[in-house]
This record gives structure tokens, sequence and C-alpha cells, in this order.
């Protein structure tokens, strides 16, 4: 018994803590996205429709600073 209420609370632990980091990561990239935007509302909706894009492309996480950086020099304006 004192073997299946470790693994329990080790699998618990590990799955809390894979689920934390994606979380992070998730919210990294959405607050660079609207850092990029700046004050802009209007900028800060079409960056997050953007990073929504970019996460469908499945743009790898290494390239899509420079993407996201690209995307909003490209911004006129709507």
């Amino acid at each position: 018994m004192d073997y299946f209420i470790i693994f329990v609370t080790t699998v618990a632990g590990l799955y809390f803590h894979g689920w934390l980091y994606v979380r992070i990561r998730r919210w990294m990239d959405r607050d660079l996205a609207l850092a990029l935007a700046g004050k802009d509302e209007q900028k800060k909706t079409f960056m997050l429709e953007q990073l929504a894009g970019a996460q469908a492309q499945k743009i790898k996480r290494r390239d899509l600073p420079k993407w996201l950086e690209a995307t909003a020099a490209g911004y006129s304006g709507r």
C-alpha cells in the first residue's frame, strides 16, 4: 500500500509540473505578443490573433520571437 501511495503522489506531482511548465510557456508567448503590441488595443488584438495563427501553423518556439517581431513590424493598423 505504501508503494501505491508513493506512486500516485509521484505521478500527480509530475503531471502538475508538466501542466505548470506548459502554462508558463503559454504565458511567456502571450506576454511577448502583448509587449510587441505596446499600448495600442487594436494591435494587441491583432498580435494575439497572429500568435494563435502561429500556433496553428506550428511555428517552432525558437522561431516564434522573430516571427512575431516581423509580424508586429508589418502591422499597418486596421
